[in-house]
């Protein structure tokens, strides 16, 4: 399986617009951490509120009837380019981006900035629940097996550190009829684990044989 290839996923859309968006949302990612940094004086703060005001006015005036629809990767796993987790066009999501080997082991190496923090200085727990969910559910989907997220159990070992590469990694472990089970972890670049997660996730059931004629 070949790595995930986010501009050539997204130029599959065949949506013209999507490099621009891709830009816009990064641009939005960047004003969020400067949000949080800034020690501008009230009034400049203002002035600022102002113009984003005007311009979520601009972009508003104009929108599509829905979000962009998953697609499947080159590697087996599906993409959402409005995906709150990776989505290129979401400015919530996080820097993560997922590769599958040939094994069906899914990993992703990013980093994490302040925007995530929970603990001073650490991710936020939900942040790493997250970012595991649906890691262990593309491993569920490069199995063959895709499937709804039906149980996700997290145990914390460690606090996770922002600002450092993290790398997390994910693999089905079993699978028995409708139910796939994935174990996953996260780690430090010294390779201290913070997080490790199993999940169970069901696929949906077969869709019924037409009635005949």
């Amino acid at each position: 399986m070949a790595e995930q290839d986010t501009g050539a996923v997204l130029a599959g859309t065949g949506d013209a617009r999507v490099a621009a968006l891709s830009a816009l949302a990064d641009r939005v990612r960047e004003l969020t951490e400067a949000v949080l940094f800034t020690d501008a004086p009230p009034a400049e703060v203002a002035a600022a509120s102002a113009e984003l005001e005007a311009l979520t006015a601009r972009l508003s005036a104009s929108r599509r009837p829905g979000l962009p629809d998953a697609v499947l990767g080159p590697d087996g796993m599906p993409y959402q380019p409005a995906g709150p987790v990776t989505g290129a066009l979401n400015p919530i999501a996080p820097p993560v981006e997922f590769t599958a080997d040939p094994n069906g082991t899914v990993r992703s190496t990013f980093t994490l900035s302040a925007v995530y923090e929970g603990p001073p200085s650490y991710v936020h727990g939900g942040v790493s629940a997250m970012i595991l969910d649906h890691l262990l559910g593309m491993a569920a989907a490069v199995n063959g097996t895709p499937g709804m997220t039906a149980t996700l159990d997290l145990r914390y070992r460690r606090p996770t550190p922002l600002n450092v590469p993290l790398t997390v990694e994910g693999r089905v472990t079993r699978t028995e009829g409708r139910r796939t089970w994935a174990d996953g972890w996260i780690r430090t670049p010294d390779s201290k684990t913070t997080v490790e997660a199993t999940a169970m996730f069901i696929s949906p059931k077969p869709p019924a044989p037409a009635p005949e004629a």
